[in-house]
């Protein structure tokens, strides 16, 4: 095996006060670097991402994954007071992983339905000290069924994971009355709104704001949905595995 030296993640510390009026302080700044090296070394076994250069890697998995929890430019208040999170499909650990590091009072589940990846991130997990993040592996259509998860989590998050009625199917019922759901998206249209508030309804939730903003270095365009639970979600949802990417709401 060859050695190399991963190269130093860019610290930023303008940026993150600028869009989230918050700046990492040294021992983040210290389990930032150590999870990029992590993720390059895991690269090598699993296909974990293909953001590899580090300042692409800053921007969309550090950057991106903080900004959906900070709505207006301010973490989600429930963060800081010790909510219970869910990471649905978390793949590599994103947006997960850097909310574990950035908010330690929240306790944040990272669930995925492939074992391999699981398996990378409990050591990514033991390496990092993150002590206030678990693991779960399973689909989120049979996750969702299951008493110990159903209506257990303030905050679920979800990036990256299908059409957004599907992402509502997976995450509402998970969360307790009063919890919010945040999906993370590239571009959004305003027709995508109408067929998204049509599910959420179903689902016991309303549309509680999208937020548009463009990233810091690379100016790409991206949306997050801010879903709110305002009612108990009917006991069929979520719907067997498979069926929500097939049928949509």
């Amino acid at each position: 095996m060859t050695n190399f030296t991963t190269p130093l993640l860019p610290e930023m510390a303008e940026i993150w006060q600028q869009t989230l009026n918050w700046q990492p302080n040294s021992q983040q700044q210290v389990q930032f670097q150590q999870l990029y090296e992590l993720i390059l070394k895991g690269n090598r076994q699993l296909n974990l991402t293909r953001i590899t250069d580090p300042q692409e890697f800053w921007e969309k998995h550090l950057w991106d994954s903080l900004r959906g929890i900070a709505p207006q430019g301010q973490f989600i208040p429930s963060l800081q007071e010790g909510a219970s999170a869910i990471d649905i499909g978390t793949g590599a650990g994103f947006p997960g992983v850097p909310v574990g590091i950035v908010v330690p009072n929240c306790k944040i589940t990272l669930m995925d339905s492939t074992k391999k990846k699981i398996t990378f991130l409990e050591k990514v997990l033991t390496e990092l000290a993150l002590t206030n993040a678990k693991t779960i592996v399973g689909r989120a259509e049979e996750i969702g069924q299951q008493s110990q998860c159903r209506q257990t989590y303030d905050l679920a998050l979800i990036r990256a994971v299908g059409a957004a009625s599907v992402c509502a199917e997976y995450a509402l019922p998970l969360l307790k009355q009063g919890g919010l759901a945040v999906i993370y998206r590239g571009n959004w249209t305003e027709e995508e709104t109408t067929s998204l508030q049509n599910a959420v309804t179903q689902l016991g939730g309303v549309v509680e704001s999208i937020e548009r903003f463009s990233t810091p270095l690379s100016t790409s365009i991206r949306h997050c949905l801010y879903l709110r639970k305002v009612e108990i979600t009917p006991a069929k949802f979520p719907r067997p595995a498979g069926i929500p990417t097939q049928k949509p709401l």
